[in-house]
Formats: C-alpha cells, structure tokens, sequence
C-alpha cells in the first residue's frame, strides 16, 4: 500500500489534521488508520451489563474513531493556559489562534454555541480570592461542553466528512510498527486486530497521533527507532466525587473550576482537572490490561453528583527514564487490590487510616455513580508522595469549595495520564526523524481535546505548504 500522508490514529489530533488539510484543498492522498471501529460501531455492553466485562482486543470507550473524546465528557478548553505544552513550543499568542480557529471548525459540526465560564464576574472574583488565600491559583478557562452524547453525534458528523471527502479510514488495523530507515520515515507496519496479518503502508510523510492509550508504544518507538525524546511529567491522582449540592455554587459560575496548588512539604504541582457536574465516573480500559478512572458528563443524562479529578504532576531526573512504566505499575497496584476493578474510598476513612466497606458506602450520603467499583483502601498502592500532596490539596480546596473535603467524599482510583515521554520537535513539529510526525498526547505535548485537535490544524498547515 501507498499513500501521500499515513495518519497513525484518528483521536482528535489525527483527524484535525485531515479535516484541515481537506479544508485547504490538500490533494495528497491520506490514509487515517484506527484499531478501533467506526464511530457507528462503538458500543459499551456496560450500557446493559451494568460491569465492566473487558472488551478485547480492545475497550470501546478508548478505541475507535475520535479515540476516548467520543466517550468522554466532551469539554473543549478555550485557553491556551490548559490543556498541555503546546504554547512552550510555539509560542501562547500562536497557541490561542489556533484554538479560537479550531473552536469554529468544532461549531460548524455541531458543537453548541453556549460557552461556560463567561460572565459571572463578581462570582468569578470571590472564588478567586477564596482560591488564594487558600494558596491555590484559579485559571480562567472558558469550556464549550459538548455532552457525552452529544460528543458522539459531532465526531460522526466528522467521519462521514472525511470519508465523504476522500480520506481513506483504516478501521481495525493496529500500527505495529514504523518503517525507519537512514534516518528516514517510510512509513509503518500495519496489522490487521482480528487476524495479526501484516502489511506495509508505504507514505511520503507519517503522522503518528496515537492518543493518549498510544504513549507507551509510542514511547517504545522512540527507543527503537533512535526517535529522539525525553522522559516529561507523569500524572497520578484520584477522581473525587461529592454531592452536586457542595459544588453547586462553582458549578454555575464556572461549570469547570481548574485550581492549582503547590502543596507542602513535598510541593508538587496540584491539579484539578476534567470537573463533571451531575457527571457519572466511568472506567477505562487499555490494551496492556490497565484499568483507569475517568468521568462523564451528559448534555442530557444528570446525576446527583460532580466528579473532578486531583492529578499530581512528578517529573523525575536521571536516571530514571520510565515515568509511564511507573504510573503503570501503581495502577497494576490497584486494580490487584479491586480485583480488576476501579477502587473507591471515603476521604474520612483515608484520614482516619481505615478502608472503606460496601456497606458503609451504601449508608452514605453520596452513593457511587460508577456501580461496580469496589470499596476498599486505595493508600496500599499510592505512593506516599502522591497520596500526602491529594490530601493536602484537598484540605485547601475546601476552603473555596466548604464540604469538599468532607468525610463521605468518594475518592476512585487509579487516575492515570499517560503523556509523559515527550518527543523533541521544532515549531513546525518536524522530529529527529526525516518524515516523521509526532502529535496529541502520545506525543507529550497536549492534554485533551482541544489542544490536541489544535494541533492536527497546525500539522496540516504545515503539510499542505509543501505541496
């Protein structure tokens, strides 16, 4: 097989990358390859099972056209302040440009026009001053909320798009491997996920935008392939869950309150991220096994609860250079003590040193919306480190937010971002690696959809001038 442009991988950042060069009537032709299925085809049986049953070969919710957008809460960040690295390669006021263009290619698919966050002033200026007294920072980040439902129609607008539009979609075929040779990018190593058959997709340039599930094979690559990178930061943290009652009040002011905070004694960044409001926490699954958090939230569909997630960023020096191999291996940790499961457990009962029972959780004032998790004692598999700068960071989140750090608040885990090994690049994105590309969160450099999709914007202007 040969093509002009081989895209490995058709989460955000990929298929930002067709939609613009289509859009700036590129005539190279492009292959999109996906491991997982049409947006149509993705389907999770936890609809009907109520338990997660370990989809294989892969998880439907982190595979498939649009990759892990299509089932998430779907919220596009508006600031280049959030949202990845991107900026500190390119420059903030470049940054903002492409996402204030992105933004407009997101609405002519059907995105809604109503943006949260916006207004509100007085409000916004009390929480602020609450966040620093308590020794936080509040970022300003308008979020336009696609809804998990309605994340899914948009996406498959996209695909019939770029179908439509002549890009070949590769559906249920794995990138094996890069063809690398004298320093040149030739393409990849295709294999079909049903039957393991290989075949080489020749290209004259390869975008590798493999997601955030794709960071350890990209990784992998890299060492391989004498890509050059280095190891970034690694996230490790909790999804927390409370009473939609106690953050009521941040809910509609801000919809998404992102804080960060440099707790001591260790002093690690902090970070809320992904804030859910009536949100629903959800599992996912990765092909080497891993089990994570993550949370939903529906245009529609509403709970009695928000859930957010508390990230804590370690950036490691030499020479250890396996930040993703260790934010693994706690997850392998706490899915051994659930069982396979995605464990939960009171704050009151992490401070009081006890684990947490089914039944006490059933007697609680808050009530899972993840029904399968399984009570228990996350602090047996999280670092000391992380766990100390979660619960101190929690403690001065309730002083803006009073009953966050209540005793029947549910913290889940494992909560893992896998986008620590970052490529080098230039500006222009271009790798060690003659005709090689690198982008999204496998890449190190964005966190979530719109910095990703951004991204692919910018990788296909850059592409579409050479030709």
């Amino acid at each position: 097989m040969t093509t002009d442009i081989a895209i490995i991988g058709a989460g955000p950042a990929g298929i930002f990358t067709a939609i613009e060069l289509i859009r700036l009537g590129c005539r190279k032709k492009i292959v999109l390859v996906e491991q997982g299925r049409p947006m149509a085809e993705r389907r999770c049986p936890k609809e009907q099972t109520k338990k997660c049953v370990g989809c294989k070969p892969f998880c439907h919710i982190t595979s498939g056209f649009s990759g892990a957008g299509a089932f998430s809460d779907g919220k596009l960040s508006l600031s280049c302040e959030v949202g990845g690295d991107l900026p500190d390669l390119i420059g903030a006021d470049r940054a903002q440009e492409l996402i204030d263009y992105t933004d407009t290619i997101y609405l002519d698919f059907g995105a809604d026009e109503h943006v949260e966050g916006r207004g509100n002033d007085e409000e916004i200026k009390e929480i602020r001053r609450r966040a620093i007294q308590a020794g936080l920072k509040l970022v300003d980040c308008p979020i336009r909320h696609l809804g998990t439902e309605r994340a899914q129609e948009l996406y498959g607008n996209i695909q019939q798009y770029l179908a439509a539009s002549g890009v070949e979609l590769l559906f249920g075929t794995r990138c094996q491997d890069l063809i690398i040779e004298n320093g040149v990018c030739l393409g990849a190593v295709l294999a079909d996920v049903q039957t393991g058959k290989t075949t080489e997709l020749r290209a004259g340039e390869t975008v590798v935008a493999a997601g955030r599930g794709g960071a350890e094979w990209l990784e992998n690559q890299c060492a391989i392939h004498d890509i050059h990178h280095k190891p970034g930061t690694v996230d490790i943290g909790v999804r927390v869950e409370c009473r939609t009652e106690i953050m009521e009040r941040v809910n509609e002011v801000l919809y998404e309150s992102k804080l960060i905070g440099y707790p001591k004694p260790f002093k690690n960044k902090v970070r809320t991220f992904c804030q859910n409001p009536g949100g629903f926490v959800s599992q996912e699954n990765y092909d080497n096994g891993l089990s994570v958090v993550n949370g939903h939230s529906y245009k529609s569909l509403k709970s009695e609860n928000t859930n957010v997630a508390i990230l804590c960023s370690h950036n490691f020096s030499e020479p250890f250079n396996q930040p993703i191999a260790y934010a693994q291996r706690v997850g392998e940790l706490t899915n051994m003590l659930g069982a396979g499961h995605i464990l939960v457990q009171r704050f009151g009962d992490i401070l009081d040193g006890k684990r947490t029972w089914a039944k006490e959780l059933a007697a609680s004032n808050v009530r899972p919306t993840l029904p399968d998790a399984v009570a228990g004692d996350i602090t047996f598999a999280m670092p000391y480190r992380t766990m100390t700068n979660i619960i101190n960071f929690m403690k001065a989140m309730d002083f803006v937010v009073p009953g966050f750090a209540g005793e029947e608040t549910l913290l889940y885990s494992p909560e893992l971002k896998f986008y620590s090994n970052k490529v080098r690049m230039t500006p222009d994105l271009r790798t060690s690696v003659q005709g090689l590309f690198c982008l999204g969160d496998a890449s190190g450099w964005t966190r979530g959809l719109m910095m990703a999709s951004s991204m692919g914007v910018l990788m296909a202007r850059g592409l579409a001038s050479e030709s």
